[in-house]
């Protein structure tokens, strides 16, 4: 097994302890105070992960450059706006279903590493992620009534397109940090994730901080009077995009963000245990689906 696919599950299992903390804290903080969390609490735990690799593992530092610094903060911008809606969509549906909306990342992935990489996904990991998308269909259209105008709404309606977006954000992000990350030379893959990474989360605190100042004052004070839960988020946050930054350097970023899908189960493993949601038998139709979607990912790797 290639060294990617364990370190892309490890990811979004972290990814998914995050995203659980973050709805918990955003009847505290709101939408932006959630969203900020994510990054400035996650700063410090980057750095020391840098330190790690460096000062104990005797991993050489790189030197920044033009590609890194400019891709870096387009991808932090990407994914501040993504994970704004993400969690805008909780306002709307349930904790799994809203977080299905922004599973179609894996196409948009491809097709943004296409675009700005010239990366290409085999046939068979094509057909493995559309079966995933499918699940992710599924998933999202299993507490609908079966009408036509239903169906419509569910699919284009305003919770629908704010999960697309946010899905296309997170594609381009995805792609914006691989780029920042190959740019990196004379230093080993787990140096080149960590200092994009420590890059892209410092400019994403920095932006947010600014922005929080001027606009939302008081979304930034409540950030950081919950600091006992709040850094909690940043621990997730931090070894969550350790992950993907490591696998995304070392893997094309469709077959990452395809395999990544994993998520969507213990996204329903946790709506099932700590939020006591009810699962439908479709939905857990869709979980099959993408699990067999990942399977052959974990086999193509």
């Amino acid at each position: 097994m290639e060294l990617w696919i364990p370190i892309t599950i490890a990811a979004a299992f972290c990814q998914n302890l995050r995203t659980a903390l973050q709805k918990h804290l955003k009847g505290r903080l709101g939408t932006t105070g959630a969203t900020f969390i994510r990054f400035g609490y996650g700063v410090p735990f980057a750095a020391l992960y840098v330190a790690f690799l460096h000062f104990g593992l005797d991993h050489p530092l790189p030197d920044p450059t033009a590609t890194m610094l400019v891709a870096g903060a387009l991808g932090g911008l990407a994914q501040i706006l993504a994970t704004f809606l993400l969690i805008h969509l909780f306002s709307f549906r349930n904790f799994a279903v809203g977080t299905a909306y922004s599973k179609t990342e894996p196409i948009q992935a491809a097709l943004f590493g296409f675009v700005v990489l010239g990366e290409q996904v085999s046939l068979t990991a094509a057909v493995c992620i559309l079966i995933g998308i499918t699940g992710v269909i599924v998933i999202t259209l299993a507490r609908v009534p079966m009408t036509l105008s239903a169906v419509r709404s569910s699919l284009i309606g305003r919770p629908a397109l704010i999960g697309l977006a946010s899905a296309a954000l997170f594609g381009a992000s995805a792609v914006a940090y691989r780029t920042a990350s190959l740019s990196l030379d004379g230093t080993t893959v787990a140096m080149q994730a960590a200092f994009a990474l420590i890059y892209a989360t410092s400019f994403q605190t920095v932006a947010m901080a600014a922005w929080m100042a001027v606009r939302e004052p008081d979304q930034l004070r409540a950030s950081l009077a919950a600091w006992r839960s709040a850094v909690w988020v940043g621990i997730a946050g931090v070894a969550g995009s350790a992950g993907w930054f490591t696998a995304m350097t070392l893997q094309n970023v469709a077959y990452v963000r395809a395999l990544a899908q994993i998520e969507l189960v213990f996204t329903f493993l946790a709506s099932w245990l700590f939020f006591k949601e009810v699962i439908a038998k479709s939905e857990i139709l869709g979980c099959v689906l993408i699990v067999l979607a990942v399977i052959g990912i974990v086999l193509l790797g």
